[in-house]
């Protein structure tokens, strides 16, 4: 896509045909827009944030608006007119704000950000052929018009082990956390190993808390002491990953001894100063283009954006990108879901046909306090990932 301010299409696609999936892209505005809006072109979409909800979903719903503001003012041109909506964090709120948004003509649903509203959302969208780019992590919310792009342990699971073959290592042993995040990564192991001439090992599942960390840790050590695996995956994020590995040490298992892989989630201080970790690879977007989102944040609202604010940049600037060029096929699910996929400040994407993503990530190696890239993102979906 030709000149798309910091997302684009990766290759030329030729213009989609008209399907029942996704609203016009354009709208005869048909009653003023009530609430917050930015922008004032004629395309209106709406952003759906947890603005009133508790914790702290309030700071990320600014950062999702602060983010979503920062695209249009750098998106040249862009003819968006942006409904920000609070769902209140929850499903009924979500009802709501989508109905509200639908009723003054949005005819694209950026958000929600949690599940149970994603599902309420998309209750509402459906029925009225108005396409959801939500921003959960839960793939059972995501459905063909309802798509994720969020970061997604099937995207961390694909890329790490993938490439752990491409170095040799296809005997995987895995430490999974007993909760719906360590499902979702044994379910996306199974199949990665499967399409990547690997095989699984053994996999032990902990609970959340340092005795079973223990105890299940040191199940698998008979395993890594005989070499019957050359690789251990250990996605989990926080202080997890470095308490593991320090039981591992604790029973003479080294750095150099296995191969470690994590997850997305290890882009945190945490696992950089973890001794235990040195040499662990784990996948991430590539830092450049995030960093400079970043700083162009900073500058605009005196504060480094939390993580999640890329998520609604991208969202923008792809909304304008295809309203720009696609016009009323701007958001229809051919559109939407162009194999050739896009590129935004985490690199490149692309949704699938079931609403979940591919992304393309980059592979880190933790390091003494630091990391190193070792091997780079794709910028394109030729290869696997």
């Amino acid at each position: 896509m030709a000149a798309l301010a910091s997302t684009g299409l990766l290759s030329a696609c030729t213009s989609p045909v008209s399907t029942s999936e996704g609203g016009p892209a354009t709208s005869a505005l048909p009653i003023p827009a009530t609430g917050e809006v930015l922008g004032n072109g004629s395309v209106r979409v709406a952003l759906i944030v947890p603005a009133t909800a508790t914790g702290n979903a309030g700071a990320i719903a600014s950062n999702l608006k602060n983010a979503a503001d920062l695209a249009l003012r750098e998106f040249q041109g862009a003819n968006l007119q942006i409904l920000v909506k609070d769902d209140r964090g929850t499903p009924e709120g979500a009802r709501a704000a989508v109905s509200e948004a639908i009723q003054q003509g949005a005819s694209l649903i950026l958000g929600p950000l949690f599940a149970p509203s994603v599902g309420a959302a998309a209750a509402i969208a459906r029925p009225a052929g108005i396409p959801v780019i939500a921003f959960s992590t839960d793939t059972t919310v995501a459905s063909r018009g309802v798509y994720l792009l969020s970061f997604l342990p099937q995207s961390d699971i694909e890329r790490i082990v993938s490439f752990a073959g491409m170095r040799g290592k296809h005997a995987i042993a895995a430490l999974l956390p007993a909760n719906g995040y360590g499902t979702v990564v044994e379910a996306a192991l199974q199949k990665v190993a499967t399409v990547n001439n690997s095989h699984i090992v053994a996999i032990e599942r902990y609970q959340l808390d340092r005795v079973s960390m223990q105890v299940q840790t040191e199940a698998i050590v008979p395993v890594l002491q005989k070499r019957q695996a050359d690789a251990l995956l250990l996605p989990d994020a926080g202080d997890a990953a470095p308490f593991l590995a320090q039981i591992l040490s604790a029973q003479n298992i080294k750095p150099g001894d296995i191969q470690i892989l994590g997850s997305g989630q290890w882009d945190d201080p945490r696992i950089r100063s973890e001794t235990a970790l040195r040499g662990a690879w784990y996948p991430a977007p590539d830092k450049t283009t995030y960093d400079a989102f970043a700083a162009r944040y900073q500058a605009a609202f005196g504060a480094a954006p939390l993580r999640a604010a890329s998520l609604a940049y991208d969202a923008v600037s792809l909304a304008a990108g295809l309203a720009s060029r696609y016009g009323q096929q701007a958001f229809t699910a051919q559109t939407i879901t162009n194999p050739n996929g896009f590129l935004g400040v985490d690199g490149a994407f692309r949704f699938l046909q079931d609403g979940t993503n591919q992304r393309g990530l980059a592979v880190y190696e933790v390091g003494s306090g630091t990391v190193t890239q070792i091997d780079p993102a794709p910028r394109t979906f030729a290869r696997t990932m």
